[in-house]
């Protein structure tokens, strides 16, 4: 294994874990902004407001997305599984 097959795996490992990780961090961020926003103009200051829209929210994309998770996943998953053999050399 040298240096170039090392950095091409954390490269992978890291875009996969990016890729998988957006949804959910997107989605968190616009309804904490839109809670944020309706505090300022109301004059709210309760700090657990953002909590429930929050995870409903993102209770919903990994429903939505989490098949789609789990198969980028799964396809890292195996590649490396694949490739021990390679590795080891």
């Amino acid at each position: 294994m040298n240096e170039a097959t090392i950095i091409d795996l954390s490269r992978e490992t890291v875009l996969t874990i990016v890729e998988t990780s957006m949804p959910l961090l997107l989605i968190s961020l616009v309804i904490g902004l839109i809670i944020s926003i309706f505090q300022t103009i109301t004059s709210i200051q309760e700090q657990t407001l953002t909590f429930i829209p929050k995870f409903i929210a993102i209770m919903l994309v990994v429903v939505l997305c989490g098949n789609w998770i789990m198969n980028k996943c799964v396809t890292l998953f195996e590649a490396l599984m694949a490739n021990i053999p390679n590795y080891i050399k």
